[in-house]
Order: structure tokens, then sequence, then C-alpha cells
């Protein structure tokens, strides 16, 4: 059949609804993951979205007519998903559009835990046997049974922490979920651990009614940021839309990098599993490296995106994963990312340093000075960025992922979107006035 080849993306399969991804195309993906697979069961889940259920209905419909026995785990966050994944040992669909807007939908599929399908392995492959109709021959019907593990993911993810560590602290948090799917989940969670907690918009609801679901854009957290100083809170929490990427605003109202928090997790964690490998991404600070290495750890580099580092992680058998858009990975959560264990984590930290969430990013804030990822749209990405390599040739230049390009004080990593004509640079210096002074001249060369 016909379908958008757009949407077969670099980590799952993702557009618009329905005019990029609709019923029919649902329906086609779902017997070529059980074709691709030759899978017996899936796991299939989904988030809030309002195209959620019919989509839903149609990858089911796929998947059983192509012989497979489906488990509906029904309306879950992405850490419920793996959590099942990893628990019956399946195959999975999660019928979601992450932190899109509303009219997006699509599927993160999991292989087996820690593996997940992603585009050179797998996600192509689903595209061409759509196209081709390339189907296995269906010797039954598969069946469909409902199954609820949420029980078992709460007391899972509270055994990940020492709750009785935050008793007597009068910690209060403001957590803000954009009636994403993770507000339920998070509130049976919240109300067992002794802490005050105001929650914002906990209400899964597609039409999304306050703000988007992706808190890296400054305007869906900035009720938040207000809230969190006027509570006087200890933290605000923000979680996107399916759940698996988390965020921290600090007790003065301020946005924390990503950089930073895999930085003082990965501190944090060593306390408990000293020399243990830290992975992170190609677009951190240099903070993340030094704290993992001041406190005895293995700090671990590795391409951007979830089916890399969660590789890299069990390959290596890794502790803890970092990106800086917000994705946190736990070896004691079969290596997959979830947006409820770092806010305990954090919960347990502040509780046991007795420091402020302020005082601990005081001395990353005097000496590492990022940029943040800035995208320019260019005509031709790969040519803006050899463009780079030439400029920068005096300096270390490596093809991790994109060009990262090091010096004595400071470095960058500019990385073209699989997606779109976007180019993303991402660039640190160890003094203010060097990291704008070369952010302006790297964007200099990338905007031609």
């Amino acid at each position: 059949m016909q379908i958008t080849p757009g949407i077969f993306k670099a980590y799952d399969i993702r557009g618009i609804y329905p005019t990029e991804l609709n019923e029919e195309g649902a329906y086609a993906i779902g017997r070529a993951f059980v074709t691709f697979l030759q899978a017996s069961q899936v796991i299939v889940g989904h988030d809030m979205r309002l195209s959620g259920p019919s989509i839903f209905a149609a990858v089911t419909r796929g998947i059983m007519e192509q012989g497979a026995d489906v488990v509906n785990i029904g309306l879950v966050s992405t850490d419920q998903y793996y959590f099942a994944c990893t628990r019956l040992g399946l195959p999975g669909m999660m019928v979601t559009a992450s932190h899109n807007p509303k009219q997006y939908n699509g599927f993160k599929m999991v292989r087996q835990m820690p593996y997940l399908l992603s585009g050179a392995e797998g996600i192509q492959d689903l595209r061409r046997i759509v196209e081709q109709d390339a189907y296995a021959t269906a010797s039954r019907t598969g069946s469909m049974r409902s199954l609820d593990l949420s029980d078992e993911f709460v007391e899972a993810v509270l055994g990940l922490i020492d709750v009785e560590r935050l008793r007597g602290k009068g910690l209060k948090f403001v957590a803000d979920t954009g009636n994403g799917t993770v507000g339920p989940i998070l509130q049976r969670i919240y109300e067992r651990l002794p802490i005050e907690f105001i929650g914002l918009y906990l209400e899964p609801d597609g039409n999304l009614p306050n703000h988007g679901l992706d808190p890296l854009q400054p305007e869906n957290r900035a009720e938040l940021e207000q809230r969190v100083v006027a509570e006087g809170a200890a933290a605000g929490f923000a979680f996107d839309g399916d759940g698996d990427r988390f965020f921290v605003i600090d007790d003065r109202g301020r946005f924390v990098s990503g950089d930073f928090l895999t930085a003082l997790l990965g501190r944090y964690l060593l306390q408990r599993a000293p020399a243990s490998n830290i992975v992170y991404d190609v677009r951190a600070s240099w903070a993340v490296r030094d704290l993992i290495s001041a406190t005895g750890g293995t700090p671990l580099m590795e391409r951007v995106g979830h089916a890399f580092i969660k590789r890299r992680m069990a390959d290596e058998n890794a502790l803890f994963g970092g990106e800086v858009t917000g994705h946190y990975y736990f070896r004691d959560f079969n290596y997959a990312d979830s947006g409820i264990i770092p806010s305990l984590l954090i919960m347990e930290m502040l509780a046991t340093s007795g420091q402020s969430m302020s005082a601990l990013l005081a001395p990353l804030e005097a000496k590492y000075f990022i940029s943040g990822e800035i995208n320019s749209t260019v005509a031709d990405p790969r040519g803006r960025m050899e463009a780079l390599a030439r400029a920068y040739a005096d300096g270390v230049v490596e093809y991790l992922d994109g060009v990262s390009v090091t010096y004595p004080t400071w470095h960058m990593n500019v990385r073209a979107s699989n997606t779109e004509p976007l180019v993303r640079l991402n660039l640190e210096a160890t003094t203010r006035d060097e990291m704008e002074r070369r952010r302006d001249e790297a964007l200099a060369i990338i905007r031609g």
C-alpha cells in the first residue's frame, strides 16, 4: 500500500493524524510488526491523544489478523509500557507521539527490552513490508486480553529510593504533567511519599486545554516556574506527553539544563554503586564528564537517541544514562528511560544532601557556560556541517554523531535533524564571553 515514508523516523514512527498516519496505515504497520519480528504476542498501550483509541483499534486488529495475541495494557505512560515489556519479556507497540502537538500520533516499538526498533534496525524494514504488502502468511487469528500492571509498577519505582529518607524534611514539590498520560500514575506514587505535593494538569486530556506537551518550550513551563516560587517549593517537575522525559525547575523558578541534571544524578547514583559506567550523549556539557570522573565513575559518550543509549548501556552494564533533552535511563529499570524515577531520586538527593537545588547547581553554573540547543533552518544541512568542520580543522574534529569540535576552553556539537532541514548547535565554553562569541561565530557559518 502507499504510506507516507516520512513517518518512519530514526527512533519511532510519527506523523500527523489522519493525513500522514491513519487507521489504514496503523493496521498495516501492526501486520508488518508481527511479520518482521515473527511475534506470537505483542504488548500494546496508548497515550491520551484523541486519535489514540482508533489508532489502537486499527493496529491491534492488524496484529491479531497477522496471527499474534495482543496484551492490552490500556492508557499508560511510556515508562509503564517499558515496564510491561520487561516484566513479560515481550515485544510491544506504544501508541504515542510523545511531546508532539495534539494532531500527531505514532508508535514506539520494543523488540525485546532494552532493545527498541530504530531506523537502521527495524523501522525501515516495516516501511518496506507495508509498501510491498510483504506480510507473512498467518495460520491463525490472535486474541486480546487486558492486563493492569500498575500496582507492580508503583512498587517497583518506589523500591528504587529509600522513602524513609524523605520523612520529616518538609519538602514540597509542584508537578505539571500538562494533561498528558503520566498524571494518574504519578498521583498514586506521590501519595505514598512523606512530601507535600501540588499537581498541575494531572488529568489526561487529548484536547490539551492548558499548554503544549514539550517542556523544552519555555511557554509550556512558564506557569510551573512561577508556581514553584509562589509556593516556596523545593523544586518543580515537568513531564512530557507520554512521561518518558523529565525536567526540573529549581527553587529560584529557573529551568535546569539536562546536562546539569545528568551530572548531579550521575554523581548521586555513583555513591550507591561506585566505579560504575555512566552513559551520556554527545551534546552534553563537560560538567557530566567531570563530575562522573571526579566521583570515580567512567563517563561514556554515545550518539543521541534512546535506541542507541539503551543499547550502549546494556553492552557496558552502565548504571545510569542521561540525554540533555530530558531522557534518563536506569540499569535498575532494565536500561529504560523514565520520567518518574528521576523525580524520586531528586527528592531523595535533596533530602539527604540538606542543600537546595540552586545550591547544588551553583558550582556548575560558575564553571560551565552552555548555549542550549539552537536550531537553524538551512537548505543544505550536510554542506553547512562540512563548512564548520573545515573552519575549525585546527581543533579536534570527531564524527560520532554529526560533527563535534573540541578546543581546550570550548567545544561544540552540530547535528542535522533526522526529519527536518534543520541544523542543531550545542556549544559550551569555560567563560560566558567565550561561549557567546563562539556561538555567534558558529551560527554565522551555519546560517551562511
